[in-house]
């Protein structure tokens, strides 16, 4: 039918063809992947050991559900096959010779593997592949399992969990051939075969002797530190950095390119990411085996701040492939280029070759590049929307007039007419109200609507137009084409909505949003940013000056201390050039506060000021941006002006005064008048965080103890009342206080802080930490370089009131080692820090630390709690003890 139209459009008779995009299209981008991967590889400056250059070795087939994603995966797994079958349709591969070992994963739930049998499986298609031990890697399992799984044979393991196939007794056959061969080159007649753990000290000890046999056999840079790593699940996940490289050194005859092809993704991609954290580390330890995943949704690894501290490599410099968008054709050779492809709607691609092919004269596309590129970008991927834009192209043609591409940046009135034509009255507003939303459920689509029952949003919901993903908070997600096209397009239809109704059911959203999140028994995190991100976009592009429950939400967000990004999508409808709006203010406030984590302190003060200067915020909400403006003052050494903010805040009395109180608690401390902060301490009770504030105050004056029981007890405090920040600050302080006197134990408090950190966005709480390990290591070698590095970090982060506490550890270090003029250096820069008012105190206790006294100087003495010689005494007393520790 479609060729018949465009046949009998014209006198000028020109090629209509029945476009079609199948996988043959997914097939050439693996391939040119592939292609790509091996020229990489085989670079003479490729070497497996390198952790910091990028990573290109993965493709990313991402759609909804049931668009045949695991099908393309089997296919692209048999294949790769020595002996598989391409599809027919496929075309040849570029390369000739090259041995490929596809291992294809399936992650699903219903599956039930583990990431211990993703390494076993993997492990597993190399025995059968290779047929040869690796020696570093199988001895590394080896003592892994003894101690993960004693008493319990692996080849019962492989059995019992459905890991058998054919290799299921090559793999534990040759674990035991790679321990026997390290016992045969290091000449250890004495050890028994099965003793994994003897075998890896005696591996190690060669190692560090640099014996030749042992480098041989695993002379990877970092087989010691992992053979001596404690073997849990964290270590697991860093062996497949010596499997890598045994791979690397295989003789020809032997090797082998893995291509692992992960299914299913999304069901491991959960909040915490536990699980993808181990498997991205595999993907990234193993840069030359190439992997293909496929999932629901695109792989977020290369989008910048998004995943920091959740995974442990992310954004555009450590994946670029995955960062860049998709380009209609495939990457050029050694020049990156997409790596995420959308399997189900047309990819830009498709839609691109759909459009060239589908008309041409001569063999040429009569629609032209440009135009071509808006359609593709309007369409969203729709095909409808495709065949619309032809349509009217061979209109515009018929008129005489050649098309441009501004005639196709179009919402198709008939794309609305096809789409609404079977719906129901109800259906239609439905939709409607769902295209106010980024994602919805059926209780959500319902009040939006301003409907009675839910009945309309069910049968709207099993409409091909609505996507579901059932683990998202809100699972259905209309349409991008559709979406756009109801809200910048009118319907022509009798139940078209006005300006006035759909502002109605935008106020009628935001407030469905709201009653959600409090509804809740327990909201959690990820539900209060959502809300906050449609409630967000809501009110700013439907000017809704009443902000409602955002306000409470925007407390609930800060509370927590994990600073999400909130910044809400782009409008879909026109660009709005009138004055800003509360919603505006808002959104830029809250964004502030989250960036300062990412930004230098100055930024963070000039984007508060120019918000508080519109005027346009309430009281509440101004009050949150002059706390923060003298929060990010104090971090800049600014205490005066902080103060003055501090105090305005305090004076308010509304929500955040009793952290006001806190900070001009704290701004007393920082001026050395100890009694006046504990004064103020005593009164701040939980909300002022009353408890680590009297932390604060005991560790300087060297009373330990009581600085560590006032942070246990903050510690707690957070834990009550489900405060995830205030847990891991009040943790980072305590780590930082038993650092001065037991460093056995502040290994132990600092493993607690970072994991307590993991999934947090605290720049200032992660520079504590690496304070506090100074100090534990006060006296080795290292401690002035890694400071050095420090005060770089510091000086980036514009956290100029972390200066004086990194001097201070230094003195510490120096003391330990009694090196008097690198003391007498720091106390030096310590003096000129604090010129400008703040931690004068901190050269008081570095001579305290080396017993040397106090100069004669202008400004005020310090106002200790128990006067100067007590303080002086525990001091001395600490660092005399880390001598003694030392000896």
């Amino acid at each position: 039918m479609g060729d018949l139209r465009a046949l009998f459009s014209s006198n000028d008779p020109f090629d209509a063809d029945e476009a079609f995009t199948n996988r043959q299209r997914q097939w050439e981008l693996v391939t040119s992947a592939l292609a790509e991967h091996l020229r990489h590889i085989a670079d003479p400056a490729f070497d497996v050991e390198d952790l910091e250059a990028p990573r290109d070795n993965v493709t990313v087939f991402h759609g909804v559900g049931g668009v045949g994603k695991s099908t393309l995966m089997r296919k692209i797994e048999a294949a790769l096959a020595c002996d598989g079958q391409r599809p027919v349709q496929w075309g040849a591969p570029a390369w000739a010779g090259e041995r490929f070992l596809p291992v294809r994963i399936d992650l699903s739930r219903s599956a039930g593997l583990d990431f211990e049998r993703v390494v076993l499986a993997i492990r597993l298609a190399l025995a059968g592949a290779v047929g040869r031990p690796f020696p570093a890697f199988d001895l590394a399992l080896r003592r892994y399992w003894d101690v993960v799984h004693p008493g319990e044979p692996l080849e019962e393991y492989v059995r019992r969990t459905g890991l058998a196939g054919r290799f299921a007794q090559a793999l534990p056959q040759q674990m035991q051939a790679a321990v026997g061969e390290v016992v045969g080159a290091l000449e250890l007649p004495g050890v028994v075969g099965a003793a994994a753990g003897q075998v890896a000290k005696a591996l190690v000890r060669a190692l560090r002797e640099r014996r030749e046999r042992a480098r041989a056999l695993a002379g990877c840079a970092r087989t010691v530190a992992l053979l001596e790593a404690e073997p849990d699940l964290e270590a697991l996940s860093f062996y497949p950095h010596l499997l890598a490289w045994e791979l690397s050194r295989l003789p020809a005859k032997k090797a082998v390119v893995p291509v692992i092809l992960l299914d299913t993704f999304e069901d491991i991609a959960d909040r915490h990411r536990d699980v993808e954290r181990l498997l991205q580390r595999v993907v990234w330890l193993m840069p030359g085996t190439y992997f293909v995943i496929g999932g629901r949704n695109r792989l977020p690894w290369g989008d910048g701040e998004a995943l920091q501290g959740q995974l442990d490599y992310t954004g555009p410099t450590a994946w670029p492939g995955l960062a860049a968008p998709a380009t209609p054709s495939a990457p050029a050779a050694g020049q990156g280029g997409a790596r995420q492809h959308l399997v189900g709607d047309f990819s830009p691609a498709d839609c691109e070759g759909y459009l060239a092919r589908r008309l041409s004269h001569d063999g040429r596309p009569l629609i032209a590049p440009d135009a071509r590129a808006v359609i593709t970008g309007r369409s969203h991927g729709l095909p409808l929307h495709l065949d619309l834009a032809v349509g009217r192209f061979l209109e515009i043609r018929r008129s005489g007039r050649t098309p441009t591409a501004g005639d196709f940046d179009f919402a198709f009135p008939a794309l609305l007419a096809r789409t609404l034509s079977d719906l129901t009255p109800d259906e239609r507003h439905v939709l409607r109200a769902s295209s106010l939303l980024d994602a919805f459920d059926l209780e959500l689509a319902t009040r939006t609507a301003g409907l009675p029952q839910q009945a309309a949003a069910r049968r709207l919901a099993e409409r091909p137009i609505v996507t579901e993903d059932p683990y998202a908070i809100w699972p259905y997600h209309l349409h991008g084409a559709i979406r756009s096209a109801l809200r910048a397009a009118d319907d022509h239809t009798d139940d078209r909505w006005t300006p006035a109704d759909w502002h109605q059911a935008a106020a009628r959203a935001l407030t469905a949003l709201g009653d959600q999140w409090r509804s809740t028994l327990a909201p959690g995190r990820i539900l209060l940013v959502a809300c906050l991100r449609q409630g967000l976009r809501l009110a700013r592009d439907h000017r809704l000056d009443d902000l409602a429950w955002l306000t409470e939400a925007a407390y609930a967000y800060i509370d927590d201390s994990i600073w999400e990004p909130l910044a809400p999508p782009a409008s879909d409808g026109p660009a709005d050039d009138g004055p800003g709006t509360v919603a505006d203010a808002l959104v830029e406030l809250l964004t502030a506060v989250a960036r300062r984590q990412h930004e230098h302190r100055e930024r963070t003060v000039a984007r508060l000021t120019a918000v508080l200067d519109t005027g346009l915020l309430p009281h509440e909400l101004s009050e949150m941006a002059e706390y923060y403006r003298a929060k990010a003052n104090r971090d800049l050494g600014r205490n005066d002006a902080s103060r003055h903010g501090m105090q305005r805040v305090a004076d308010s009395g509304g929500r955040l005064a009793p952290r006001a109180c806190r900070g001009l608690a704290q701004l007393a401390r920082i001026d050395g008048d100890f009694p006046t902060a504990m004064a103020a301490a005593r009164t701040l009770g939980w909300e002022g965080r009353h408890q680590r504030v009297l932390g604060d105050l005991w560790w300087p004056h060297g009373e330990i103890q009581r600085a560590v029981a006032a942070y246990e007890a903050a510690r707690a405090d957070a834990e009550h009342h489900g405060v995830a920040g205030e847990r891991a600050i009040a943790q980072a302080h305590l780590a930082l206080a038993v650092a001065f006197a037991d460093p056995a134990r502040a290994d132990d408090e600092l493993a607690l802080a970072h994991q307590l950190l993991d999934g947090l966005d605290q720049r200032a709480t992660t520079l504590i930490t690496h304070i506090a390990a100074l100090v534990r290591d006060a006296g080795t070698p290292d401690v002035t370089d890694r400071a050095h590095l420090l005060r770089t970090e510091i000086t980036v982060a514009g956290l100029t009131s972390f200066q004086p506490l990194l001097e201070l550890a230094c003195a510490f270090h120096h003391a330990v080692l009694g090196a008097h003029q690198d003391l007498t250096a720091t106390v030096a820069r310590l003096h000129e820090l604090s010129a400008g008012g703040g931690y004068a105190y901190y050269a008081d206790i570095a001579l305290f630390m080396g017993n040397l006294p106090l100069p004669p100087r202008p400004t005020p003495p310090v106002r200790w709690l128990d006067g100067e010689q007590p303080v002086r005494d525990r001091w001395r007393a600490l660092v005399t003890a880390r001598r003694g520790e030392s000896s």
